[in-house]
């Protein structure tokens, strides 16, 4: 039987890697720093039993996942919002908000039933003409829901508890598409925010999950809290990963944005914070030293990734990129942020994450052999004229200033004209939405990472899509990746689906609509006051309580 796309078995090996050591800053002596954030200020944190503090691992800015794909805002919907259906740590679709649903004989009708008692935050009833709403929105966005958008022939809602999707084909994968997990996921809104224009972000958080944000509360780069939406009804199933029942044991969780890794360190240590969602690898050891817990939050680990601009001189050229292509390394890159340990790093040369079915890595062992020579004599023949690239960092993230930092070393070597400039991730993320040049405020390359298993096959990965001004920053466009992805979703065997993501993965490499720079794997720290931390794509707050 075909296995639904999204339904993925994981392999969790990490091999070693058997290429000389290198230590993790050699290859950046010498390449101008960025400027470093200045000092936070560390509140008073001392809090009764009652309240979570947390340090994210970056600020929140937007507070629109719709809007925005980046994993703090994500981590921030998972509190605030429920969705419909969920993925399990097996990779089955669960209800979650639905209490079930139906599909015609013909295939061209979902009837998706809500479970009673369902509110949002300000205690109106959650309606079917709420998630109607909510999935509309989302899918002028997301890739997956865009595709799904295309067969929707319309949302109709018979009564509040009934949403039916009439489609004018078959479309099997609607509840892959609505169970998405983790980077733009379907979070369900009231209709009057979900109304709210998909390219411009929400101002009003009311929500549908366990926590309520607290706007009142929100200090931009400082902090910001969330309480316990009494009357959230959780689902009597035990919880695993984005499924279940997402009970809340903390009347009030707080975020602290704390730049300084060293601070946290000791405000862990003086148990003044109890969980920090990514500290740096370096810290590990001592961490443990200290008597923190420390578990390595997602199994199948985190796609490290570069994007340059498609739509601006000099990366609108192919030959351009696939001359930074052939240049990159990826162990420079991991270990540029993850160190001199094996375990926690894999190279991978394919769009789709190795330890996922449709990994391929023939075509990036053409493509990406790290040779700088080859690298500058594509250069040369690409027909570049010395047009300025703009590496964006961001100096407050860990993970995106190691990679931004090998990225701009490696155009410095390849001999381009090339500036690093740095800021907060925020401003980073409000950035990377401008398509005008460089000298306009735009840019030319952002490095991020993910989670491995948001990128795993054609329908649910903006990696690979050639959606243009449609799809991800960069805006890579190609007719015959977005029709071979169709072929995709209705593929009858898992061997033309195979197929056709290995063709679609070597189009992707060819054009560089994305350069795939490894898979890490990090660890989450918490004090021994705190149990119940779940394993999965996002650091989920549910089930978590104090000792």
């Amino acid at each position: 039987m075909r296995r639904p796309a999204g339904s993925m078995s994981i392999t969790g090996d990490r091999p070693s890697m058997p290429r000389r050591p290198l230590h993790r800053r050699t290859f950046l002596k010498g390449v101008a720093a960025t400027a470093a954030l200045p000092a936070l200020a560390r509140p008073a944190l001392a809090q009764p039993v009652s309240t979570l503090r947390y340090v994210p691992q970056s600020n929140l800015v937007s507070l629109d996942p719709v809007w925005t794909g980046a994993t703090v805002t994500t981590n921030h919907a998972y509190y605030v919002y429920d969705t419909l259906f969920a993925f399990d740590r097996n990779f089955q679709i669960k209800p979650q908000m639905a209490e079930g649903y139906e599909v015609t004989a013909d295939g061209l009708a979902w009837r998706i039933r809500l479970r009673e008692g369902l509110k949002f935050h300000d205690n109106t009833p959650v309606r079917s003409i709420d998630c109607a709403a909510s999935i509309e929105r989302w899918a002028k966005r997301d890739p997956f829901g865009q595709l799904m958008a295309k067969v929707v022939e319309k949302y109709e809602t018979p009564d509040d508890r009934t949403l039916v999707i009439r489609l004018t084909r078959p479309f099997p994968l609607v509840l892959n598409a609505l169970a998405k997990p983790d980077t733009s996921g379907l979070f369900i809104m009231p209709e009057r925010v979900a109304r709210t224009d998909a390219f411009k972000a929400i101002t009003d958080t009311t929500g549908s999950g366990p926590y309520r944000f607290l706007k009142e509360d929100w200090v931009e780069g400082s902090r910001l809290a969330y309480a316990k939406f009494d009357n959230y009804v959780p689902r009597p199933e035990a919880p695993e990963w984005g499924s279940g029942g997402k009970v809340a044991h903390f009347q009030r969780i707080e975020w602290h944005i704390i730049g300084d890794a060293s601070t946290v360190a000791a405000a862990m240590k003086r148990n003044e914070i109890d969980w920090w969602a990514q500290p740096l690898p370096d810290l590990y050891a001592s961490l443990a030293q200290d008597g923190m817990q420390l578990q390595i939050d997602q199994p199948a680990g985190r796609l490290a990734m570069l994007r340059m601009n498609t739509l601006q001189a000099p990366f609108d050229n192919p030959a351009v990129r696939r001359a930074v292509l052939m240049a990159i390394k990826q162990e420079d890159f991991l270990r540029g942020y993850v160190g001199d340990d094996n375990s926690m790093l894999k190279e991978c040369l394919s769009l789709f994450p190795c330890g996922t079915p449709l990994a391929d890595e023939a075509a990036g062992k053409t493509l990406m052999r790290g040779d700088m020579a080859e690298a500058k004599r594509l250069l040369a023949a690409s027909g570049y004229k010395g047009e300025k690239a703009v590496v964006l960092t961001a100096s407050d993230l860990p993970v995106v200033n190691a990679f931004a930092q090998v990225a701009f070393a490696v155009l410095k070597q390849l001999g381009m004209n090339v500036d690093l400039v740095a800021s907060d991730w925020g401003t980073l993320v409000q950035r990377r939405a401008s398509r005008e040049t460089v000298e306009k405020g735009g840019w030319s390359i952002f490095t991020t990472a993910g989670p491995a298993v948001s990128y795993a096959d054609p329908a649910i990965s903006p990696l690979v899509r050639g959606q243009g001004d449609a799809g991800w920053f960069g805006w890579w466009k190609n007719a015959a990746v977005e029709e071979k992805v169709q072929a995709y979703l209705y593929a009858p065997t898992e061997a033309e689906q195979k197929r056709l993501a290995v063709e679609i993965n070597a189009i992707a490499l060819q054009e560089v609509a994305t350069v795939p720079l490894g898979q890490y794997f990090v660890k989450t720290a918490f004090t021994k006051r705190i149990t119940g931390v779940l394993e999965g794509i996002s650091p989920y707050p549910w089930n978590v309580r104090a000792a």
